[in-house]
């Protein structure tokens, strides 16, 4: 969507409407270039990853949502949503974004001065 609105260093993008996202689902939004994940838990919590996991690139927004983690679908590797860490013993770490949600509107902040 075009919507986007200028909040400190990130750039705010309009997503979609919360319920768009599966409860431990998630929804990709192509911005500036990057595809990035992003996530609804159980208990409508939302969080944004790069859609890469840091192991091999695998697609994130296609894993499996469990609690406030991610399982990526090539080789299990279990990334936490709120900090983007690979949880141990591997090690590693996808990139996350700022999101917010306002009234049922999901709000994706992207870094930089355009959008």
């Amino acid at each position: 969507m075009a919507d986007t609105t200028q909040h400190s260093e990130a750039v705010w993008h309009r997503v979609c409407r919360l319920d768009a996202i599966p409860p431990r689902g998630a929804r990709v939004a192509a911005i500036a270039g990057r595809s990035i994940a992003v996530f609804r838990t159980s208990d409508d919590g939302v969080f944004a990853l790069l859609d890469r996991c840091p192991h091999r690139g695998g697609p994130l927004s296609q894993g499996i949502v469990h609690g406030n983690c991610v399982t990526c679908p090539l080789h299990d590797w279990v990334i936490d949503l709120a900090t983007g860490e690979a949880k141990g013993p591997d090690a590693g770490a996808a990139e996350r974004f700022p999101v917010r949600v306002d009234g049922d509107c999901v709000l994706l902040g992207v870094p930089g001065g355009s959008p």
